[in-house]
């Protein structure tokens, strides 16, 4: 866990936020599902959203309970920075995912847009699933992005795992019931392309 840490305190602090290749001026998708399955005043976690934008563009929207997660410290920072004042309105948690301890039953929604592919040993991925289950109120939403088939080997120099709708869903097992899936192609700020693919769960 220290040397994952420290490998995105690196990427945070080596890159602006505008050059990593997942970066998003608009989190267009995420916004959209997340309007579509919750009200104002539902309680959101947005996992490794680190330097994202989502939670700027949740509180425009006129969300206000909201939690970031994060591994690198740098990445919440920066978008501290960027909120100013409206930072206080927002929760941030450093920490790994898949051991950060959570409040039970806490959250309405949970969003991940591209750290589940990053959990390339199947240990990992139990204990990530694990916290879904243990942090997200029954009847939650669950939103999930991670590489599609068509998406690269590595990121930020590191294997990932590329995923179909159905084996993404088959990772969270039958406690969680797929509402939909879509496949969303990001060009990254290099001029790349990549394939994401979104599934959106509830949890039984």
């Amino acid at each position: 866990m220290t040397d994952r840490r420290a490998h995105w305190e690196n990427v945070y602090r080596s890159k602006a936020v505008n050059e990593v290749s997942w970066f998003q001026p608009q989190a267009a998708s995420s916004l959209r599902l997340i309007e579509g399955c919750a009200g104002r005043d539902a309680a959101i976690i947005d996992v490794g959203g680190g330097a994202s934008v989502l939670v700027d563009n949740l509180l425009d929207a006129g969300y206000h309970d909201l939690t970031v997660l994060d591994l690198a410290e740098a990445a919440l920072a920066s978008t501290r920075v960027r909120l100013g004042a409206r930072a206080q309105a927002v929760e941030w948690v450093i920490g790994d995912v898949t051991a950060v301890p959570l409040p039970a039953a806490r959250y309405d929604v949970w969003h991940d847009r591209a750290v589940f592919h990053f959990l390339t040993d199947a240990a990992d991925r139990a204990r990530y699933v694990a916290q879904v289950l243990h942090a997200v109120k029954p009847g939650g939403h669950v939103i999930v992005a991670a590489f599609g088939a068509g998406g690269p080997l590595q990121c930020s120099g590191l294997d990932v795992v590329r995923y179909a709708p159905d084996a993404l869903h088959a990772e969270f097992g039958a406690a969680f019931r797929l509402e939909r899936h879509e496949t969303e192609i990001h060009h990254t700020p290099n001029g790349t392309d990549q394939e994401f693919v979104y599934c959106y769960c509830r949890r039984l």
